[in-house]
């Protein structure tokens, strides 16, 4: 396929004329008409099919000749998001394939390709959404009710991602701030080349009203796995639309709702050096899946791929970009520095006391708690990493079984969408929001799952303490700059000790504008209503060091 710059007016004016691609993407190809969707045998199981499973595998932005390093579905958001603020941190070397949205990088703004990014798979998720739903009617027949569930589950969760990237102000601090333009099933290329972009209160509306929907046409659905959204990935995605929306009362609820019959991660799931955040356990609510026959996989060595970008246990294959090339995206050094050692989830990031080793057999003994590769994370932060250092390595996102010398199996690895742990935050947030007592009891009761010799801390702020908890807990799970944007933070990039580059140690008492995504140029040309965001101006130098 091609790559193309193609705004949602013109592929609205497409999809007038030919309702649908089975695999998703390029409207101008892979077409068929409505009558040949729904006369074809299984097609419309098909439509259904290819709207989770297009969410990983293949090169949806480049095309399958073209293989982009950041270009692997779904998960590449979350570290296109992680990377804005100041929890992950990319090297001088770069991490490189994300340095444009660690530097604020003018490159985001509308003229430039990395801008149409989020539009040619946001959009593309969305048409396959509309397929289905326009193919299963207003009413569905009784074969075609949960695929119209799901197409209406999803097309609520893209949009809830692109309200909270592109809007500059939150549902709750401004309910008339502009998010991005709906289309629906019923737009058409008339609607899209005059389709302001939804505020914010109409944008939630209509979130909430797809979700009001997918809850009743998936009420009795059986899911054959994780990687399928059933009712209770609606309850979960409520709850996030409502946490937004900061309706306590309603985010509380579908929380609760949402985290039945789960049970969040243990100490040994979430520190496995075979199964760790690579495989659905009882936490996982939801999912995605790379297989081995997908181009990500089979393409470019397997680096075009998440496992590539956070999979760094892989030195023996001389593939991955973070284990053998550019060098891991790291965790913050204070971040770090405020987990406790009693906490089990420090072990998820390497000590940087490490560095202070004096003999290599010293150094791969410490590393050897880590991994079963101890030499291959040696060889990562001494000699790949343009830091030399191992300190602050991740080892969160574990290989495939274990697996080290194979990159085609080692990262065929399952990533998590959605887990009960958020669902419990979320809660404990709500609750807390409504009633600090209550909030408070079920923040220690999550917190001590993970450190047992956790104490609330009474001068702290509530929500502070709550969102500590998401920034280590969801750490590389794309929370990051929702987080932030959310809660009216900045950032803090400079301090004594830190360990982001130089040049880019910037702190920002609101939230940064590059947090507000630019709406690619083609879509504004095509669509006369359609405003857009600043171009990001990354600041001059870095910020005088914070105190904390």
């Amino acid at each position: 396929m091609k790559k193309i710059f193609l705004s949602i007016a013109a592929a609205a004016m497409v999809l007038t004329s030919v309702t649908s691609c089975i695999e998703e993407i390029d409207p101008q190809t892979s077409a068929v008409t409505s009558d040949q969707a729904a006369n074809a045998p299984g097609a419309f199981d098909n439509f259904v099919g290819a709207i989770t499973s297009s969410l990983a595998g293949s090169f949806t932005y480049s095309g399958n000749d073209d293989t982009e390093p950041y270009d692997f579905g779904y998960p590449s958001f979350f570290l296109q998001r992680d990377v804005m603020g100041q929890d992950m941190v990319c090297e001088d070397s770069g991490s490189e394939w994300y340095t444009t949205w660690y530097t604020a990088s003018t490159s985001l703004g509308p003229t430039y390709a990395r801008c149409q990014i989020p539009w040619t798979y946001y959009y593309g998720w969305i048409k396959n959404c509309n397929t289905v739903i326009s193919l299963a009617g207003e009413n569905p027949d009784q074969d075609k009710i949960s695929g119209a569930g799901i197409a209406y589950a999803m097309r609520a969760m893209f949009y809830m991602d692109l309200a909270r990237m592109f809007a500059p102000e939150t549902y709750a601090s401004n309910p008339d701030a502009e998010t991005v333009p709906i289309v629906t099933e019923k737009t058409t290329g008339v609607d899209a080349t005059n389709n302001p972009r939804a505020t914010n209160k109409d944008m939630w509306a209509f979130i909430l009203s797809d979700l009001d929907k997918a809850q009743e046409y998936l009420k009795d659905y059986k899911r054959p796995d994780k990687y399928t959204p059933d009712s209770t990935v609606v309850f979960g995605l409520k709850a996030r639309a409502y946490l937004t929306m900061e309706d306590w009362k309603n985010a509380s609820s579908y929380a609760e709702k949402a985290m039945k019959n789960y049970t969040p991660m243990n100490k040994e799931q979430y520190l496995s050096k075979q199964a760790g955040f690579n495989t659905p356990n009882d936490s996982w609510m939801f999912g995605l899946t790379y297989l081995s026959t997908d181009p990500n996989i089979t393409l470019n060595d397997g680096d075009s791929s998440w496992g590539s970008q956070m999979i760094i246990e892989v030195s023996e294959s001389e593939c991955g970009y973070s284990a053998n090339y550019v060098g891991p995206k790291r965790i913050d050094a204070h971040l770090y520095s405020t987990i406790p050692a009693t906490d089990f989830r420090r072990m998820c990031w390497i000590d940087p006391a490490l560095d202070e080793c004096e003999t290599m057999e010293e150094l791969l003994e410490g590393l050897s708690a880590y991994s079963d590769s101890p030499e291959g994370l040696a060889n990562t932060g001494l000699v790949v990493s343009a830091v030399g250092e191992v300190g602050y390595m991740p080892v969160k996102f574990r290989p495939k079984d274990g697996e080290h010398a194979d990159q085609y199996k080692a990262f065929t690895v399952a990533v998590p969408l959605m887990r009960v742990e958020e669902m419990k935050l979320i809660q404990a947030e709500a609750e807390g929001m409504i009633n600090k007592t209550k909030g408070v009891e079920l923040l220690k009761e999550f917190a001590q799952t993970r450190d047992p010799n956790y104490t609330y801390d009474n001068v702290a702020d509530f929500r502070d303490q709550v969102w500590w908890q998401r920034r280590v807990e969801f750490w590389g799970e794309g929370f990051a700059t929702f987080d932030i944007k959310r809660l009216n933070k900045g950032i803090v990039r400079s301090y004594e000790g830190t360990n982001h580059p130089e040049g880019y140690r910037w702190n920002t008492t609101n939230v940064p504008q590059w947090m507000h995504l630019c709406i690619v140029q083609t879509e504004t040309n095509f669509n006369s209503a359609c405003t857009n965001n600043p171009t990001p101006i990354a600041p001059e130098g870095d910020s005088d060091p914070f105190n904390w």
